[in-house]
């Protein structure tokens, strides 16, 4: 296994994958969704974390979502096993755009 010399936080793997923020942290926020050690936790200071994802946890999670979007039916079960913790608004949201 390679040495870990970088990760990339969880709002700019957001933003590089075109995907909702509120998505990807109910996602990463069951360790056991990704293989141990693809989601780092940077501890800032006093109660303050940021959530990174390792190069392999970023091609897991899209692999995880392509495989979601197969079909609309797929997708809409996809998000619905994320939907006790994401909140109501953010899944009416992540639902509503294509599966692309």
């Amino acid at each position: 296994m390679a040495t870990i010399t970088y990760v990339f936080t969880l709002d700019h793997v957001a933003k590089m994958l075109g995907e909702d923020l509120e998505l990807l942290q109910a996602i990463v926020s069951n360790p056991d969704n990704l293989a141990y050690g693809s989601i780092i936790s940077v501890i800032e200071g006093d109660d303050a974390s940021v959530t990174a994802l390792t190069d392999d946890g970023i091609d897991e999670l899209t692999h995880m979502l392509s495989e979601a979007r197969r079909c609309p039916a797929t997708w809409a079960e996809f998000l619905d096993d994320f939907a006790i913790f994401a909140n109501p608004d953010a899944i009416a949201r992540i639902k509503a755009k294509s599966t692309r």
